[in-house]
């Protein structure tokens, strides 16, 4: 029985109820969707005067839960609804009723609680109660059903007393009922049965052998698997006709016996065929291990591509992966690329792997924003579903949130929340010279969100340099030779790159690796602080709110910009010009305040 259960269901008052609850309310379970309070009310209302009904339903649809709550003003006239109209039909379907048990350690601890199975399917709720009621008090029962209302062939009885229980486990457990064999046994709950059933997995004797075709029999299954020691019972599963389903089962007297025959048996040919043999499973724990197996593979595979799978979208449709990896090979070793599809047609969008987070760092910085054809591509790294969510809900509220001031704010700095020690955790080595900046001059410096600048910081990061035109690829799944492709770093006019910039003495270079290892805050604070002395150089007086508007780029723009100075440079020229454009606009706006003159 669901630990729950006794919620649910229950269909007869225990002696000192009374005693326990006053005015305890009535638990009504297995209702239609379509029973309401008025329905309700018509039909207990014959019990005794009413104080209140409540259907249970969901907050947003107000779909009905299935179960309601019935408080009468007298407890006497709760017990007589309870004797009279337990089982009672409710718009064409009984209704089982118990005493509402509010005290969670009663319902969870399975004191006197039994779980019957091999029920005949004509054995209802009433029936179980009507069985099971001689040896002691029922505070609650069930039997589930199938959407068609049938029986799912097992049911749950709580007792009052767990003396009670063990009579009613001691005289039914084996006996026939509707002449069907039941079983009859102490409740346990799901993870008490999986821990059993792991425990008892380990221990196995039953073996489980499949793929050795439709001339297999009993008898030559019992000759090739007898020599592995004593056997218990063997049985080929066969169909209506008689012939083997090419699976069978052999239970040994020992368990290190059936270890010896799946050691041995597993992958060898038998009758002509490779067989597999295994530990027989029932059902659901064959799927939990599936499940369980799928899940960590999953796991695997995205902790394995961390910082080196690509997602890139606005493809042409007739783009597949062929031409997904010429697109990306220049910048490294692809492990794999590919374009989804459905029904044979692109979604114009896939991904691409690398095998080193530097190559695909260094794809995402040339081809995002890149032209290819017609199309401008957008390249990032690959998120799950979960975290793309996130990263969208933050980024939303930390628009509202700043759509809301009139006026411009006073940036906050990361590094203002962080103690000394966790400073020195993610900037290790010598401290530059701004770590030793007063709060109030760290103003506008990493982390700033410079949001009333609004659209025109997009500019930061859609321009780029423009890049020299390449001969049209000649593969026929992606453009045609007359279709320019546009390549980051060739052709004729391309520009050489420049020298990286050399990370101060005592400091390690700041790798994408090296980045994606830290926390969402010392992403952004990291970089901030290598970038303000850079751009201090440049522009003293405006370098905190330079650096601030910088860091609502990309992690990788930024690491870009901290190896390509001219790259800095650029953003750097991008970023005054819409400073002074922003102080010009504001002194455009100014209101013309002036003298009235009476006439």
């Amino acid at each position: 029985m669901a630990p729950n259960a006794a919620q649910r269901c229950g269909p007869q008052t225990p002696p000192n109820a009374a005693q326990r609850c006053p005015v305890a309310p009535l638990y009504v379970g297995d209702l239609r969707e379509d029973v309401t309070e008025g329905m309700l009310f018509d039909v207990f209302s014959a019990a005794g005067p009413i104080r209140s009904i409540r259907v249970c339903r969901e907050k947003t649809t107000r779909r009905s839960f299935g179960y309601a709550y019935v408080n009468f003003q007298q407890q006497a006239d709760a017990e007589r609804a309870l004797d009279i109209l337990n089982f009672e039909e409710i718009n064409g379907r009984p209704a089982r009723m118990m005493w509402s048990q509010r005290d969670p350690s009663v319902r969870n601890s399975g004191a006197g609680n039994i779980f019957i199975k091999n029920l005949e399917k004509s054995i209802d709720v009433k029936d179980l109660f009507d069985t099971f009621s001689v040896f002691g008090n029922i505070l609650s029962c069930k039997v589930p059903c199938n959407e068609d209302g049938s029986s799912k062939g097992y049911g749950f009885v709580h007792y009052e007393t767990q003396e009670a229980a063990e009579r009613a486990i001691a005289k039914m457990n084996g006996l026939l009922l509707n002449d069907q064999k039941v079983f009859v046994g102490p409740f346990k709950s799901r993870q008490d049965r999986e821990t059993e059933l792991g425990a008892r997995a380990k221990e196995f004797t039953n073996v489980y052998i499949k793929n050795f075709g439709e001339d297999m029999n009993n008898e030559r299954l019992r000759h090739i698997f007898g020599k592995f020691g004593p056997t218990l019972s063997i049985k080929v599963m066969v169909d209506n006709r008689g012939k083997s389903k090419g699976y069978g089962f052999v239970d040994f007297k020992h368990h290190k016996d059936a270890q010896k025959a799946i050691d041995e048996m597993n992958h060898k040919e038998l009758n002509g065929k490779v067989v597999y043999v295994g530990p027989a499973q029932r059902k659901g724990q064959r799927q939990r291990e599936l499940q369980n197996k799928f899940r960590q593979m999953k796991q695997d595979g995205l902790t394995s591509s961390q910082g080196l799978n690509l997602y890139v979208k606005n493809l042409e449709k007739n783009q597949g992966d062929e031409c997904l990896c010429k697109m990306f090979s220049p910048f490294g070793t692809i492990t794999s690329a590919k374009v989804m599809a459905e029904g044979g047609r692109s979604k114009r969008f896939g991904f691409v792997c690398f095998s080193s987070p530097e190559e695909a760092t260094k794809a995402i910085v040339e081809m995002n924003g890149r032209t290819v054809a017609t199309k401008l591509l957008y390249v990032a790294l690959a998120q799950r579903k979960e975290e793309r969510q996130a990263y969208l809900t933050h980024q939303h509220m930390r628009r509202m949130a700043n759509d809301v001031r009139t006026t411009f704010p006073q940036a906050q700095n990361h590094a203002a929340s962080y103690q000394p020690s966790q400073l020195a955790q993610l900037h290790p080595g010598p401290r530059p010279a701004t770590q030793d900046m007063r709060p109030q001059q760290l103003q506008g410096m990493p982390g700033t969100t410079m949001r009333p600048y609004g659209s025109r910081l997009q500019t930061l990061h859609s321009k780029r340099p423009a890049a020299a035109q390449v001969p049209p690829m000649m593969s026929s799944q992606c453009n045609t030779p007359q279709t320019p492709v546009i390549c980051p770093g060739s052709g004729p006019g391309a520009a050489r790159a420049p020298a990286a910039i050399p990370a101060p003495v005592g400091q390690e270079p700041l790798t994408a690796s090296k980045l994606a290892a830290l926390d969402v805050e010392a992403q952004k604070y990291t970089p901030g602080m290598r970038l303000f002395p850079l751009i201090e150089t440049m522009q003293a007086n405006k370098a905190k709110k330079i650096t601030g508007m910088l860091l609502e780029l990309d992690n990788l723009e930024l690491l870009h910009m901290l190896e390509h100075p001219e790259a800095l440079r650029s953003k750097v020229d991008e970023a005054v010009a819409v400073l002074q454009a922003h102080l010009a606009e504001q002194a455009a706006q100014k209101p013309v305040t002036s003298t009235a003159v009476a006439v």
